[in-house]
């Protein structure tokens, strides 16, 4: 029975014996994170390539190839990339007309003589650009010479980072982040509230203008004024001495 045993072991090795020497064989590496606006074009590509190899594979997912190279030939397999994808002299790999779905982490392999075979990975990130906010106030109450304000920019379906502004600039706003909620007193009152929607490839902002803490002005109404008293504040010494 010991002996059966044995035997049964033996070949289990056996079999696993070539799983075993694929994952010695093969040497994983890790690229910076590429990051890009969704519609640019984008170029992957590793630090330093070995300086002899036979094939080159470059994978948007372990089981998903885009193009292969080999014996000075580029084949292209059928994938959302085939129009859209070539391979520089660098062996960098150029995707066109990028979209948000395209983020992954991609993968090349390298096939190096004697059969020892290399993989890198790429991370690439592709975002869309952000709309432009929309400051919407929820609620304006006035209680005891103070005002309690609330502000809300949420932009819906996209992953966005907010930040709120005044006059004495960045407002703590906790982990809701879109809203701003403060108590609006004479020592902190702020002629506007500005929030700026951000990801990592662009930034929009909306702002608006109070006259009093509680009383809200048309914000084109408020850089009218601004540019009214810019130009006719030296235009009245002109008038005085006339």
């Amino acid at each position: 029975m010991c002996s059966q045993r044995w035997e049964w072991c033996l070949a289990l090795e056996l079999l696993m014996l070539p799983h075993l020497f694929l994952a010695t064989s093969i040497q994983g590496h890790s690229e910076h994170p590429v990051t890009t606006i969704s519609g640019s074009n984008v170029s992957l590509q590793i630090s330093s390539l070995p300086a002899n190899y036979t094939q080159l594979t470059w994978l948007y997912t372990a089981d998903q190839k885009i193009l292969e190279w080999e014996s000075k030939r580029t084949s292209f397999f059928n994938s959302k990339f085939k129009e859209r994808v070539r391979l520089n002299q660098n062996h960098a790999l150029c995707i066109y007309n990028v979209q948000k779905e395209d983020s992954s982490t991609y993968i090349l392999r390298v096939l190096e003589e004697y059969g020892r075979e290399k993989e890198w990975h790429i991370p690439l990130e592709v975002h869309d650009p952000v709309t432009k906010p929309d400051i919407k106030i929820w609620k304006t109450q006035e209680v005891n010479n103070a005002c309690h304000l609330q502000l809300s920019c949420m932009i819906p379906n996209q992953s966005i980072n907010y930040a709120w502004y005044g006059d004495s600039g960045l407002f703590s706003t906790g982990l809701q982040n879109f809203v701003l909620e403060i108590t609006v007193e004479p020592q902190n009152y702020s002629k506007f509230y500005t929030c700026q929607a951000s990801n990592p490839v662009s930034s929009k902002n909306d702002t608006v203008y109070f006259t009093l803490p509680c009383k809200l002005a048309r914000s084109s109404g408020v850089a009218w004024i601004a540019t009214w008293l810019m130009v006719m504040v030296p235009i009245v010494p002109g008038f005085l001495w006339t």
